[in-house]
């Protein structure tokens, strides 16, 4: 049925929008003048307002730290048994920031151009310059934490570099660089629980966002211990509950990463920001069985001194690559970009990986690949070798240990491989979300008083993320920039009391144990994993590293089918009231079995190839991306209508000023 519909059928046409937050003139001076301009709340008047902050990774825990220390009476959730388990501690690479120890001619401005560049033109450059200037700032910051970044033999901050840039930027704690600056944010935020500042409520899931007269003024969470539904209200919420990569069952992802809370909001008038926009990150372990549940990500890091590549001939695949010859391997991104090399960005490397296996000439063993449009099944190879052989001729075993070796033991212990004497096998897999809740300069959403930070919003990656960027934006988001704008919606408190009795609050309520009771009464055949399983099938396939207008249409349909499937037979085993992991995934499933959908329909719509977005019938002679300006030069911002109802487009278009708009190449 999805073959005959036509594009424009999927979807509806709606007013553009634009961020009117930012301020004209230049742009080193935005962020600035912005500060200055937005409205103050006295300290006396802090401690008379509350804000919900969802999530304590570094977004959250940064945010409800710097807010507590204000003043603010804040109450921060977390789904985790411990703040200190929020997903960013498993971050490796570390951060970047534009500090030009290097002498290599970094600057603020370069690490901007960098950013918008590496998100292939896709992104707002009023966010990305700002989140350039913050860039030292958090270095200055986690070093007065106490976090422990590598330090060169004379005692400065050492740096490494990471794709899509030309400079050495990133700074770095081994391959545990999210970890430890969790740690320096888990401690600012205990500091301020013990003040009394912050109330902390581990192990509750949010299942519902609160509007009174438009404005997001609470919560509504599950006790994931109790199952006691509860709500929670507040003048002003926050959301920093990371991305949605899970929605393809198979990501690097921890498996209780989801995508409710956004969800929920999306659902009550919150704008979707380029749902399509998934990062395919290069350096996985490739998927090793059928009953597999997560992936595990090897640093982009190594590719600092890791070179990757596959061997020239297909009959060489199953060789040991010890025994192949350097004149009968391809380093192919040393090849197709000499200038970048093992450093081009995350979906061109990504992209030329699959390019290498389709052609035959991946490693590892064959896995059967079937094609859910006509059933056929065919065998391929999904790896290509990440080699530290010259590294360690070059530095030494005991060098590339000092760097890496708690890299390369984590991959040895999974692989029960020696990679200091064979080579990684990786593969790209699922990793980051650039979609996300769209968000105006202050980072309040299209709902007034929601703001949203870290990689649950769109705003400053584009199409694709460097690497690296992940925590400087979640870090400069939490400590710096939300500090500064959210107190300009603030200083129109006092606002109105909401109480456990108000109306808006009671249908939430209802609404939640409604939904609740819904998914334990259907008792059906099918687990949940089954279904998440399904889902996470049909998006890589066609939704994942390349997308074509057939195959997207084909898995709308498909989406449509399981989901009515899900709400009719799926089977949600034990109690609400009671531990229930089984519940939580049936609700977290339902949501994504939606999003599946609106990033289908988002990929379908954008007509062209950009980033992390690959659409096969938009690319240059040499298979490249292939941009369309003149038609996609926007933020798609989507709305919601309904459940089963078509979505509203809004367009924000893309202004740029003060970089030129060119096709990218890293050659």
């Amino acid at each position: 049925m999805g073959e005959l519909m036509t594009v424009t059928d999927y979807y509806k046409a709606g007013a553009d929008i634009r961020d009117t937050k930012a301020p004209a003139g230049a742009i080193e001076k935005k962020w600035s003048t912005r500060k200055f301009q937005a409205r103050l709340v006295n300290p006396a008047n802090r401690r008379k307002l509350t804000v919900i902050v969802v999530g304590t990774g570094l977004a959250g825990g940064a945010a409800a730290a710097t807010l507590g220390e204000a003043g603010y009476n804040v109450l921060n959730f977390c789904y985790q048994d411990s703040p200190r388990r929020a997903h960013s501690i498993a971050a490796q690479g570390g951060i970047n920031a534009a500090k030009n120890y290097r002498n290599d001619n970094d600057s603020t401005m370069r690490l901007f151009y960098d950013t918008v560049k590496g998100g292939d033109y896709r992104a707002r450059e009023t966010n990305v310059y700002r989140l350039a200037e913050v860039s030292n700032n958090i270095i200055d910051q986690c070093v007065a934490q106490g976090v422990p970044f590598a330090r060169e033999y004379g005692g400065l901050l050492d740096n490494r570099s990471f794709g899509g840039v030309q400079v050495q930027r990133t700074f770095y704690a081994r391959g545990q660089t999210g970890q430890q600056l969790l740690i320096g944010a888990y401690q600012s935020l205990e500091r301020q629980v013990a003040a009394g500042t912050v109330q902390m409520h581990t192990r509750h899931e949010m299942l519902e966002l609160i509007l009174v007269d438009g404005r997001a003024r609470g919560i509504v969470t599950r006790n994931m211990v109790t199952g006691a539904i509860e709500a929670h209200t507040a003048d002003a919420v926050v959301l920093a509950t990371g991305g949605y990569g899970n929605v393809f069952f198979l990501s690097t992802n921890a498996m209780g990463c989801n995508v409710t809370a956004s969800w929920r909001a999306h659902r009550k008038g919150a704008y979707f920001g380029n749902p399509c926009y998934t990062q395919i990150h290069p350096t996985c372990i490739p998927v090793h069985g059928d009953t597999q549940s997560k992936l595990t990500l090897m640093s982009e890091s190594l590719r600092n001194d890791g070179r990757i590549w596959v061997p020239k001939r297909a009959e060489d695949c199953t060789k040991d690559p010890r025994q192949i010859p350097e004149e009968d391997r391809d380093y192919y991104l040393e090849r197709i970009y000499p200038a970048f090399g093992n450093l081009v960005p995350r979906d061109i490397a990504s992209r030329q990986a699959k390019n290498m296996c389709d052609e035959g000439r991946g490693v590892g063993p064959a896995v059967a690949e079937v094609d859910h449009r006509t059933g056929e099944e065919r065998q391929v190879r999904r790896g290509v070798y990440l080699d530290f052989a010259s590294a360690i001729e070059r530095l030494g075993q005991k060098a590339v240990e000092t760097k890496y070796g708690n890299l390369f033991d984590m991959y040895a212990q999974i692989t029960g491989e020696n990679p200091y004497e064979t080579p990684m096998r990786i593969y790209p897999a699922v990793h980051y979300t650039m979609g996300g809740l769209w968000v105006d300069y202050d980072l309040m959403s299209s709902i007034t008083g929601l703001y949203v930070t870290g990689e649950a919003n769109f705003s400053d990656h584009g199409a694709n993320r460097l690497g690296a960027s992940a925590l400087m934006q979640g870090l400069a988001d939490g400590y710096f920039v939300l500090p500064n704008t959210i107190n300009d919606y603030l200083a129109d408190a006092p606002f109105e009391k909401i109480g456990q009795d108000h109306p808006a609050v009671v249908e939430a309520l209802a609404g939640v144990n409604e939904r609740i009771n819904r998914l334990l009464s259907i008792q059906g055949t099918r687990t949940v994993d089954s279904f998440h399983k399904e889902l996470g099938n049909i998006m890589w396939e066609y939704c994942g590293m390349e997308r074509t207008e057939e195959g997207l249409t084909f898995a709308i349909g498909r989406i449509r089918e399981l989901r009515e499937e899900f709400w009719s037979n799926v089977k949600v085993t034990g109690v609400n009231e009671d531990f229930n992991q089984t519940l939580e995934r049936a609700g977290r499933v339902a949501d994504f079995l939606e999003l599946g959908e609106l990033m289908c329909v988002d990929a379908l719509v954008r007509r062209e190839s950009c980033g992390g977005h690959f659409r096969a019938e938009s690319q240059t002679e040499d298979g490249e991306a292939l941009r369309h300006d003149d038609e996609f030069l926007h933020v798609s911002a989507w709305e919601f209508t309904g459940p089963g109802n078509a979505p509203i487009l809004h367009k924000e278009p893309l202004e740029y000023e003060f970089i030129e708009l060119k096709q990218r190449s890293y050659k």
